[in-house]
């Protein structure tokens, strides 16, 4: 475990909810109610043109998400589309979490008690902030709950499992820092993923409780530009690229969701036929995997199965990955490797038979 400066908060921060800045709250959630299965549960704020903020929380298991729109997010949505702008952390003293986040380089934007709510919120990276609520909070006192308009269905969907962060080259290291002194995260993984000429940093820091997980990803400046390069681009900055949210049964979940409309990205049959020389899988039958792009991989504690939405926003800047662990601590860079031989096969494949 890496040392921990004396500026970290003395008790752990647990995840309380992420808040989406968007153009439209109403239809985020009902996007997020009918593909997802996810149920409005507060409101803070009103519809009304021109008002500061209007906001919708949304759950599912024991993820909390927000839809926000209003002034206050407008800003963001100009500079990025809609998105991840804010993941909470409920803590035992808002005060003295916030007075370490600042000394660990953080840049104060709501200091405890300016808004008379209770709560504080300080910039961490890009246009991204972390709100603190007091423990016994999820949402933001001006949050009022709301009955359910209808049967929450559910897909399954039982926790945020990481957030991936893209970061501009030379900043991982910065970032990972900033976490471990400002909320005593410590560092649980690290790798170089080469993928044909392209290369990326990785590191995965993690709170003491295990319940928030950042996945930070930068470019290798001498390597070609890749994903990440086209990211930072299009988004504007560093930025969240995906939320994973994990199932306890993948197949089961991703049936409920490809039924709503949710659309995953393709997979070349090769990936599938090559699977069992990499991955030895007794959870599930080929076909199911096939059947939904469901891609394998595994680690010395076991399987991680996962999928990637395709995405729908304007900039391609934002997806959800779903995840079942069954075992595996890792994730998933032996599928980026994968499926990237796999593309190409295909697209050799596909140009051989061309010129015959």
């Amino acid at each position: 475990m890496p040392d921990i400066s004396s500026n970290a908060m003395d008790d752990n921060p647990t995840l309380a909810h992420v808040e989406f800045y968007v153009r439209d709250a109403a239809v985020t959630a009902a996007e997020l109610r009918r593909k997802y299965g996810f149920g409005i549960v507060a409101t803070a704020g009103t519809a009304g043109s021109g008002t500061d903020r209007y906001s919708l929380a949304l759950r599912q298991g024991n993820i909390t998400l927000i839809a926000t729109q209003g002034e206050v997010a407008e800003a963001y949505v100009e500079r990025h589309g809609d998105g991840v702008a804010d993941i909470a952390f409920r803590v035992g003293d808002v005060r003295s979490a916030f007075t370490a986040a600042v000394r660990a380089g953080a840049r104060a934007v709501r200091r405890p008690g300016d808004s008379g709510r209770g709560d504080a919120a300080t910039a961490v990276f890009g246009d991204v902030t972390h709100t603190l609520l007091s423990r016994d909070k999820s949402l933001p006192p001006d949050f009022s709950a709301v009955r359910p308009e209808y049967e929450v269905r559910g897909a399954g969907l039982q926790e945020l499992d990481h957030f991936a962060v893209c970061a501009e080259a030379g900043e991982l290291g910065g970032l990972v820092d900033f976490w471990q002194r400002a909320f005593g995260f410590r560092s649980v993984f690290r790798e170089y993923i080469s993928v044909g000429d392209q290369g990326m940093n990785s590191e995965v820091v993690q709170s003491a409780g295990g319940d928030t997980t950042f996945t930070i990803i930068e470019p290798d400046p001498q390597a070609r530009s890749g994903q990440i390069d086209a990211f930072l681009t299009a988004h504007r900055g560093v930025g969240i690229q995906h939320v994973a949210l994990n199932t306890r049964n993948i197949v089961a979940t991703l049936d409920r969701l490809s039924g709503e409309g949710v659309q995953t990205l393709d997979v070349p049959d090769s990936y599938y036929d090559s699977l069992p020389d990499r991955v030895t899988v007794s959870e599930y039958p080929a076909h199911s995997l096939r059947k939904f792009g469901i891609l394998a991989d595994e680690d010395h504690n076991g399987r991680l199965f996962q999928v990637f939405t395709r995405s729908v926003h304007p900039r391609r800047t934002f997806f959800f990955e779903v995840l079942q662990r069954c075992g595996a601590e890792t994730f998933g860079s032996n599928n980026i490797k994968a499926l990237y031989s796999a593309v190409e096969s295909e697209r050799l494949l596909s140009a051989a038979e061309t010129w015959q």
